[in-house]
């Protein structure tokens, strides 16, 4: 069964807990199954990750962001999710590149064009069955994480999270199908069960 399953959302929204519910939950099932993230995991990766996340005496343009963030995801794709889809393994990863879209596209407020072009060459056309949006306010999301240490994203303002929120919303609003639009506010055993309704149906029998 080749199922490629996302995860997005804001800061403190749940996704890595819920992507590692998931997983664990295809385990018990005894289906083959692989939790990757964005965009550590690879070699290259979690270099960039580095840069990305946690560089303080390097000025990393809104470009370059989107540049470094499809170069680790096209590695990521080319290592290992391509090749685990092909054998019939479920991957779920957490952030894909929608994330892109959101932060770098409407968060950055980079052009929308370039966004699609750069993300078009770090997927490889390999698209998601079904991504998970796990929806908070933003204020909501930062109160959860503050005891946290916080990474480059986790200290811009609150406007900038508010348009990465608004940017999620119009990206599921246009492909529904795709998208399953979660209330992160909801308890996480809510969450899980919201989430295994619509999964449950997309595995065979």
């Amino acid at each position: 069964m080749s199922l490629f399953i996302t995860f997005e959302g804001g800061e403190g929204c749940g996704k890595s807990t819920q992507s590692r519910i998931l997983y664990q939950r295809f385990k018990k099932l005894k289906i083959r199954a692989l939790l990757v993230h964005e965009p550590g995991i690879t070699a290259l990766g979690k270099k960039v990750t580095q840069l990305l996340k946690w560089s303080k005496d390097i000025k990393i343009s809104p470009l370059a962001e989107l540049l470094l963030f499809n170069v680790s995801r096209t590695q990521l794709v080319t290592e290992v999710i391509k090749p685990n889809l092909a054998k019939g393994i479920v991957v779920i990863c957490d952030r894909y590149a929608d994330s892109t879209t959101a932060y770098q596209g409407y968060g950055r407020g980079l052009d929308l064009n370039t966004v699609k072009a750069a993300n078009a060459l770090g997927t490889q056309s390999v698209i998601p069955n079904l991504t998970i949006l796990l929806d908070i306010p933003a204020e909501v999301g930062f109160s959860r994480n503050k005891e946290k240490k916080p990474d480059r994203f986790e200290t811009e303002n609150l406007s900038f999270h508010r348009r990465v929120r608004e940017s999620y919303l119009k990206l599921a609003k246009a492909e529904p199908k795709r998208w399953l639009v979660v209330d992160a506010t909801k308890s996480k055993e809510e969450i899980t069960k919201i989430i295994w309704q619509r999964v449950s149906k997309k595995i065979p029998g």
